[in-house]
């Protein structure tokens, strides 16, 4: 037996028709009306469809309409700017033969002597709809009228379809025709409805109408499964919204496609309803370009809505976080070359994408001069990061795990190509930085047999040097084992003479322990380190019981001094 109090309104509610075999069907006969469709035998009220003609450019390409997303999405472009130049829709109920006021800024006209004559709103719709709520003598008057071919307002009629409904069952299927049914004024208890719709409307009506009777759809094409949810949008029938996306979620995704699913419009019920269908583009596109270097040009040029979706995926293929902050510029820049609006989508919408705390300090402060960005928000997020890198280890895993499931995940780690890592500098009384590397025991384990990571680029003495964590084999014995480089950036012909230090934290105190010492004097390109830093085979060094790893994580420690230089006689006497 049915729960009586359960919300047939709620977006969330899922009806039975959503676990059927397919989803094509309702999965009990008890919720499908399709034998009532259109039967006078089972209506109460008769429904009159007057059919007005779109404008010459929303008219559809050719006889068969859209038969691609791209037409459709050209057509929905028209549509809107028609929506724009006719400005806001009424729903009108007219009583007798008294006329509304001429004016179009009407509420509500209302004279407190006498009952209401008159009520002007704005349609749930709130595009390309009219509806008119007609007493029985006029509705009549107008439907024996064949010769006419103008409606009450002056639009030209191309043609009117009438047909049975029942209101008790197209209630249960939407609030819009539930308040209709049952305002408590006249017009809700008239037998004759009639709704005032444009051609290109026509066909997805009618599918709508048939669905609130048999949960099915007889088209399943995507332009056409996205005509029917934009009308059920317009209806507020939910569980055919919730069909559509699933169909449309069930089709070939295309980047085309994706696009158009995330600017549908964004009503609180259409988000709900759709949700499914939107977070399936989001994943389609963050997936395609999750390399954004490889296709750099592309997704340069994809709209705000795409772009979104690309930077808010943790499996972005980027160098570091640098390189994304360097990428929301350039296409900022590119989609948005005045200033205001610029620092608008920046502050309101991209911003809050780039993950500021994985950027390096180097980069941190030039946001601070970036004029791109208003100052308040480069000081907020500037301060934030640097917070961000000052707290402990636990506490970052805990601020990223608060926001596992945000839409803004600024302290949630992505996949780089180069690990961040955490800089301490002095300048006296020797030039002298200490690095610090994480990195997790699932990174370390698909190193093997012969892969490497490296670090983001740090800096000493103006020079760019980097880590290398490799998995190698020990010349010695013939066995995989761990191996940490030191690697300085080509930059010239610059030389620098380095004392360096490699340690890790070990259990059980879990503190450094220097594990290997030396000195080097670097030129551009050229790397120095230990093939073996644990002394250890791989399979030890990875074992549940290793004692490198501390919850999971390897903590890894580099401490580099420049020497002093040491200056020759023949240089002092030139």
């Amino acid at each position: 037996m049915r729960k009586s109090n359960v919300d047939l309104f709620d977006p969330r509610t899922v009806m039975d028709s959503d676990f059927s075999p397919g989803g094509l069907s309702a999965s009990s006969s008890d919720s499908d009306f399709a034998f009532a469709f259109n039967d006078s035998n089972f209506s109460d009220r008769v429904l009159r469809i007057e059919i007005i003609p779109d404008l010459p450019e929303t008219k559809s390409d050719g006889e068969g309409g859209c038969t691609s997303i791209a037409d459709w999405a050209r057509n929905r472009k028209r549509r809107r700017e028609e929506i724009k130049r006719e400005g806001a829709v009424d729903v009108l109920v007219h009583r007798d033969e008294q006329i509304l006021p001429d004016t179009e800024d009407v509420v509500a006209y209302e004279n407190q002597d006498e009952e209401p004559v008159a009520m002007v709103e704005e349609s749930p719709a709130s595009a390309g709809i009219t509806l008119n709520l007609l007493e029985s003598n006029i509705g009549e008057e107008a439907a024996h009228s064949k010769d006419s071919s103008w409606s009450m307002d002056g639009s030209t009629v191309l043609k009117v379809k009438t047909m049975h409904i029942s209101s008790p069952i197209l209630a249960a299927k939407s609030p819009f025709f539930y308040k209709l049914f049952s305002n408590g004024m006249r017009e809700s208890e008239q037998r004759h409805v009639t709704l005032r719709i444009h051609a290109s409307e026509e066909a997805a009506l009618m599918d709508l109408l048939n669905f609130m009777y048999s949960n099915t759809l007889s088209t399943m094409t995507p332009p056409a499964l996205l005509d029917v949810l934009m009308a059920a949008d317009k209806f507020e029938v939910a569980s055919c919204m919730r069909y559509c996306s699933r169909q449309l979620r069930n089709s070939p995704m295309t980047c085309e496609s994706a696009l158009l699913y995330l600017d549908l419009p964004s009503s609180v019920l259409m988000a709900d309803a759709v949700q499914p269908l939107t977070d399936a583009a989001k994943q389609f596109l963050a997936t395609r370009y999750k390399d954004v270097t490889k296709f750099q040009d592309e997704v340069l040029n994809l709209p705000l809505a795409g772009i979104e979706a690309v930077l808010s995926s943790d499996d972005l293929q980027v160098a570091s976080e640098d390189a994304v902050y360097d990428f929301v510029l350039k296409w900022s820049r590119t989609h948005y070359p005045k200033l205001e609006e610029r620092r608008e989508v920046l502050g309101t919408r991209l911003g809050s994408l780039i993950r500021f705390p994985y950027m390096s300090c180097r980069k941190l402060k030039k946001v601070l001069t970036c004029n791109d960005f208003e100052p308040e928000f480069s000081s907020k997020v500037v301060l934030e990061a640097l917070f961000f890198k000052a707290e402990a280890p636990y506490r970052q895993r805990t601020l990223a795990a608060e926001e596992a499931n945000s839409t803004y995940r600024r302290f949630v780690e992505r996949a780089y190509k180069y690990r961040p890592v955490k800089v301490v500098e002095f300048e006296l009384p020797r030039q002298q930085c200490i690095v610090y590397l994480d990195l997790k025991q699932e990174e370390c384990l698909n190193l093997f047999p012969s892969g490497r990571v490296y670090s983001q680029a740090f800096h000493l003495g103006g020079q760019g040097f980097f880590l290398s964590a490799h998995c190698n084999m020990d010349q010695q014995s013939s066995f995989h084992c761990f191996g940490l480089f030191l690697g300085m950036q080509e930059k010239g012909s610059v030389t620098f003479a380095v004392d360096y230090e490699f340690a890790a934290r070990s259990k059980p105190s879990e503190d450094y322990v220097s594990k290997y010492k030396g000195n080097y004097t670097f030129t551009g390109g050229k790397a120095v380190g230990y093939r073996n830093l644990f002394a250890i085979p791989w399979t030890q060094f990875m074992a549940e019981d290793s004692q490198y790893f501390i919850n999971g994580t390897l903590h890894l420690r580099a401490e580099l001094t420049i020497r002093p230089r040491v200056t020759l006689a023949s240089e002092i006497e030139t």
